[in-house]
């Protein structure tokens, strides 16, 4: 079974950084896409960054590419969400997600099966 972790959530103010990390559980990930999607109240999971567990392709959504850096570390099975220049519509809570090898990327929320239980960060202006 899939179990993922987040982590490093917290309240900052604007212009700060926080890393996130998601630890994950349960199998080898080898050729899984590793995505972080963010959710605020009333609104849909958005997408805001992947990457391949093997290939270093990583695709970010426009309102954090520059800002945020997605990484992995194969060998302590860990994702990494490192977020700079926080402004205060980043603000959300954010969920780690893993596709299976063959399905590819998608941006799509529904198109996950394995969630973590999401981290909530908050940033004041």
């Amino acid at each position: 079974q899939v179990q993922l972790v987040e982590s490093g959530g917290g309240l900052v103010q604007a212009g700060d950084s926080l890393r996130l990390s998601c630890a994950v559980f349960g199998r080898t990930f080898t050729g899984y896409t590793m995505v972080w999607f963010r959710q605020t109240p009333g609104k849909e999971r958005e997408f805001v960054a992947s990457i391949h567990w093997t290939l270093e392709q990583a695709f970010y959504s426009n309102t954090v590419r520059g800002r945020f850096t997605i990484s992995r570390d194969n060998r302590k099975n860990m994702v990494f969400l490192q977020m700079n220049s926080l402004k205060p519509e980043d603000t959300a809570v954010y969920y780690c997600a893993a596709r299976p090898p063959g399905l590819g990327f998608s941006r799509f929320a529904s198109d996950y099966k394995d969630w973590g239980q999401g981290t909530q960060v908050t940033v004041s202006s």
